[in-house]
């Protein structure tokens, strides 16, 4: 290996680009509330009641 440091550097690089769209893709899935289908607020069911 002539230049480990290029190495080292590329691969953190592309430990970054994994985390950037693993974040991306958990903040799209946040977006949708899909984790929230089933949330009911409180002063909503008092309303109903």
């Amino acid at each position: 290996m002539e230049y480990p440091i290029y190495t080292v550097l590329g691969v953190l690089v592309i430990i970054y680009l994994f985390f950037l769209i693993y974040n991306r893709n958990k903040s799209k899935s946040r977006k949708s509330k899909k984790f929230m289908e089933d949330y009911r607020r409180k002063d909503r069911n008092e309303k109903e009641n």
